[in-house]
């Protein structure tokens, strides 16, 4: 595997950055791969924009910043409007339709899963919407193994909401399994 670069971007307080550093985690504590993570704020902590970039990569990797992402998980209309252009042609960008509307402009598979809604209805709690996310990245990608990604969950979350983060990243898994995109350029 090459290197893969991500960018995940959404509204502060929705837990982009917390996906991205679990992401990272789980690639180099428990897949044996380089990981990085970098991450920037909009001008609110809470409800400006919020980017993180991250690597992974079986090799080194020589500077932390994404320019022309493989992926694009955006969970915002504002985050997509700001991010969606960077995208590498045929890349992928992965977006929720309660939250974002595609534009056709993008040169790339964009897929518009509806995981906000399958937390809402299967667990009814928003909180681990970033983790279902997570979630169907992972089973759209199979970057990593699930199984790295809920070692890192058990280390992280408070015991008891580790259930809960559970079925919200098999909620994910489920969703993107039925859409696995593996071109990485």
């Amino acid at each position: 595997m090459d290197a893969i670069r991500l960018v995940f971007s959404g509204s502060g307080g929705q837990g982009v950055i917390t996906a991205a550093i679990i992401l990272a985690e789980a690639a180099v504590i428990y897949s044996g791969k380089n990981a990085t993570q970098t991450q920037s704020y909009g001008a609110a902590a809470r409800g400006g924009v919020t980017r993180t970039d991250i690597i992974i990569s079986e090799g080194v990797i020589n500077y932390p910043g994404v320019i022309q992402p493989n992926v694009l998980m955006t969970l915002t209309q504002e985050a997509y409007n700001a991010t969606s252009s960077i995208v590498r042609p045929g890349g992928l960008v992965l977006t929720d339709p309660r939250f974002v509307e595609t534009a056709k402009k993008v040169d790339a598979k964009q897929l518009e899963l509806p995981m906000y809604e399958q937390v809402m209805t299967k667990i009814g709690k928003p909180i681990v919407y970033n983790i279902c996310c997570l979630g169907a990245l992972i089973g759209v990608t199979q970057i990593l193994e699930p199984e790295a990604v809920l070692d890192v969950l058990d280390e992280r979350i408070p015991k008891d909401f580790i259930n809960m983060n559970h079925r919200a990243f098999d909620l994910g898994l489920v969703l993107g399994s039925q859409y696995q995109y593996r071109r990485f350029t």
